[in-house]
């Protein structure tokens, strides 16, 4: 348990936390809305802090980061906490309901990253910003071994938090899961506005790459692609977009996602932007160059990677990522 940070004290020993858009007015001895952090007499406390449920090596490309050092091992870890509560949520098993964890300090996170060999650790599989504390401190420490750090996050934060923890993260992986309102509200228990001022904050302070998992009948139709695609051209075609296969799960019972929906979704994005990708199947994971069409990103182990000073050795044209 730490005391947090981003919440202002209030009369009756309520507190009111600042962290996340939500804004929990939270009453003493009371759990704001991701569970993780609690008012103990007027002073709240990250109840997470250092808990983690699972400690994982994975391939850089599960995140999925493609474009962020390719075939690179990742040491992954999570919380048993989360800001929204997804009806479809993947992992609410961990995120949603209450999960066995394991204490790992920041200096012992950066041991068992340096024992096997990593020279990268990702906050994910629930929702980091709701340990928001823990990943700040082990970033900075993190950093000063030489460690990059990844966060893979619904973007689902306030401003202050956020610039305050960007210097010290490498990459993201941002969640837009629809650019309706109302689909956030109702099936997320969240807002839309805040996660596109978060993508719009992040665009050049880090890398970034955007993921959407295709509903069924939810937030699939071609006019709701479109304008996360505009959205998305606008502010940089060249941010890599993943768009994901739905399955049902917890409360979601939808069929899962078919295939044509996924071959449009990936037509539209083409049109505008520069690197789109297929997830959740068997699917075609090779980088080529927008402007030439050059294979320049062979996955496997260890991949084949062409880039040559993050440019095309083709035609020369700019390559967005972090290869080397």
């Amino acid at each position: 348990m730490r005391t947090a940070r981003y919440y202002e004290k209030l009369p009756d020993n309520d507190v009111r936390c600042l962290l996340c858009p939500h804004d929990c007015l939270i009453s003493d001895n009371q759990f704001g809305i991701c569970g993780a952090r609690q008012n103990i007499d007027g002073t709240l406390y990250s109840k997470n802090y250092a808990q983690t449920v699972t400690v994982s090596i994975d391939p850089m490309e599960k995140k999925p980061l493609y474009h962020f050092y390719p075939g690179e091992s990742v040491l992954s870890i999570g919380c048993n906490s989360c800001n929204f509560s997804c009806d479809f949520c993947q992992n609410y098993s961990i995120s949603q309901l209450q999960a066995s964890t394991r204490e790992l300090s920041p200096g012992a996170l950066v041991e068992v990253a340096e024992k096997h060999l990593c020279k990268f650790v990702a906050f994910t599989y629930t929702e980091p910003i709701t340990w928001f504390e823990y990943v700040l401190e082990s970033s900075k420490l993190l950093k000063e071994y030489k460690i990059k750090t990844v966060m893979v996050t619904n973007g689902f934060i306030n401003p202050e938090p956020l610039n305050e923890l960007l210097p010290y993260i490498d990459a993201m992986n941002i969640d837009l899961k629809s650019m309706e309102n109302n689909f956030y509200k109702k099936i997320c228990k969240g807002k839309l506005q805040p996660v596109l001022d978060t993508i719009k904050t992040v665009a050049g302070k880090c890398h970034l790459e955007i993921t959407n998992l295709l509903v069924t009948g939810e937030n699939d139709s071609e006019s709701n692609i479109k304008e996360l695609v505009n959205f998305i051209a606008e502010i940089n075609p060249d941010i890599p977009m993943h768009f994901s296969k739905y399955f049902p799960q917890y409360k979601m019972h939808n069929p899962p996602t078919s295939e044509s929906v996924l071959k449009m979704a990936k037509e539209i994005a083409k049109k505008k932007l520069h690197y789109v990708y297929l997830g959740n199947v068997l699917a075609d994971t090779r980088i080529y160059c927008p402007d030439c069409n050059k294979l320049l990103v062979k996955r496997g182990f260890p991949p084949k990677i062409y880039i040559k000073d993050n440019k095309c050795p083709e035609c020369d044209f700019e390559i967005y990522g972090e290869f080397e």
